[in-house]
């Protein structure tokens, strides 16, 4: 059964909230799956005043990619979907490609997205999707992180990575594309026998995903967007509210330090743990000097925090600068920390209000 508009709109509601004229990326290869996101996500964001930007990414590693890329742009040009090929230039690896095409197409969509002022983009990982990657999971030895799969939510630097698509099986898919007459491309390294993913499929070697995980994931990324509109404060730099942040829970507290400071510093990867956990006992610490508290400043994964008196106040916050006045981010716009935050207000994109 194909999807409808009210299906898609309940696929997009766990991801709320959005801007009042939502502007979205969209990852499209060309395939099956990606067209029936992009041409859904179209109809929802029209619905609500805003658009759709289409991101296609030409890795340059077959001879008819270039020409695929544009065909599909044109594609979209003719249902009304603005859409831009993105370039994977330069040598290319000859050990671990797949790796390495993923991350520079993820590369390239997020940049696309930081220069667009795009705070979300969605990919189009399907239900059949996640259960092959559990399987390659388990093999692996996972624990129970990994056997909850893919997330459905997962916040960078400048935008949110959504996989609305996630529940829902290929076949409605396919079966949406051919309810719109829409065409798609087979990309032939869906089949080649040298990658793993493809060799599981061939051999069925499904594994459901632990539900139990992927709920406990799912929850405590509900928990940090909360603890982030409770607690996080921008006007000109990034600020945490001492008293707010000293009442969340322990997980809740070192999550949303570990986004704030990832965020500001630039940093791929979060804090050490030992190391996160004790700037947590610090920022929850009772200042020992002073209404500023200046003499418990200290560093974290390129930040410095800062526990100042808010002006005209005697509420203490922690503000969150780049380390040594870095400001080369500030340059390109306020991070993302997260993106859900930033959607109800704080430093935003023009096309947000």
């Amino acid at each position: 059964m194909r999807l409808t508009a009210e299906n898609f709109a309940l696929l997009m509601a766990p991801f709320a909230p959005f801007e009042n004229h939502p502007v979205l990326a969209v990852a499209v290869s060309g395939g099956r799956d990606s067209l029936a996101l992009a041409l859904l996500a179209n109809d929802w964001a029209k619905a609500r005043g805003g658009a759709i930007v289409a991101l296609i990414v030409d890795h340059g590693l077959r001879p008819a990619a270039a020409r695929e890329a544009e065909a599909t742009r044109e594609l979209l040009a003719r249902r009304g979907i603005d859409a831009a090929i993105l370039r994977w230039r330069g040598a290319k690896p000859t050990h671990g490609l797949q790796e390495a095409a993923r991350a520079a197409r993820y590369g390239l969509l997020f940049e696309a997205c930081r220069e667009r002022g795009i705070l979300h983009l969605l990919v189009a990982h399907h239900a059949d999707d996640q259960a092959e990657t559990v399987a390659m999971r388990a093999a692996r030895g996972s624990g129970a992180d990994g056997l909850a799969g893919m997330a459905a939510l997962v916040e960078q630097r400048h935008a949110r990575l959504l996989r609305p698509l996630l529940p829902v099986a290929r076949a409605r898919l396919t079966a949406t594309l051919e309810a719109l007459g829409v065409a798609w491309i087979e990309d032939p390294s869906n089949a080649d026998p040298r990658f793993e993913r493809v060799r599981l499929r061939m051999e069925g070697g499904m594994e459901r995903r632990d539900e139990k995980a992927a709920d406990g994931r799912a929850g405590r990324e509900g928990r940090l967007a909360r603890a982030a509109v409770d607690v996080l404060e921008i006007d000109g730099e990034l600020g945490l509210d001492r008293v707010s942040f000293g009442r969340l829970g322990a997980g809740v507290k070192a999550g949303l330090l570990s986004r704030a400071v990832q965020a500001v510093g630039g940093r791929d990867h979060p804090p050490r743990r030992e190391r996160l956990e004790r700037a947590v006992g610090r920022l929850c610490a009772t200042a020992s000097r002073g209404k500023s508290g200046k003499s418990q400043d200290f560093t974290l994964s390129e930040c410095r925090l800062m526990l100042r008196q808010v002006p005209s106040s005697r509420r203490l916050r922690w503000i969150v600068r780049p380390e040594n006045g870095k400001e080369n981010d500030r340059k390109e716009g306020q991070p993302l920390v997260p993106a859900a935050f930033f959607a109800c207000g704080g430093l935003l994109p023009p096309h947000v209000d």
